[in-house]
């Protein structure tokens, strides 16, 4: 079993892309608001948090299994492509992976957007299970901030 992988997954959302990738940009805003259930609160500590080098600290719900925080850096960003790309530097997850980084896109497609989500990781050790709750949860995310947009 290797202690390196990558995940990703793909949501199709109703809402369009610009109105999406905003919500996901002002997730410190949105998050909370619309997964009330997966965030207690989304604090931006450096930067303006849209940009490269940016941080931020995600703050987990109270049901959130094993972690309860992360700290995130903005790694990439392309505006007009809707992508951003960031590493988790601190917080619970460093306890089971050595690097987790991940990117997000929002592309327009038709009828609303897809939303892609890829990962990177190293795990701290074997015992270290792949993160498909975390790839989980990356979709449940999508589609409730899709719901809450599309309700706003």
């Amino acid at each position: 079993m290797a202690n390196t992988g990558k995940l990703n997954v793909e949501v199709k959302v109703k809402s369009d892309a610009d109105k999406f990738w905003e919500a996901i940009m002002d997730s410190a805003t949105i998050f909370p608001k619309a997964c009330s259930d997966l965030y207690k609160a989304v604090e931006v500590v450096e930067g303006n948090g849209r940009s490269v080098g940016s941080v931020r600290v995600v703050h987990f719900a109270e049901g959130s299994p094993v972690v309860k925080s992360a700290k995130e850096k903005i790694e990439e960003l392309d505006e007009a492509k809707k992508k951003v790309a960031y590493s988790v530097i601190d917080g619970d997850m460093m306890l089971y992976y050595k690097s987790f980084k991940a990117s997000l896109e929002v592309i327009p497609d038709g009828e609303g957007s897809l939303v892609k989500w890829f990962c990177e990781f190293e795990k701290a050790s074997e015992e270290v299970p792949d993160p498909e709750m975390i790839r989980d949860f990356a979709a449940k995310n999508f589609k409730q901030i899709d719901d809450f947009l599309l309700k706003a």
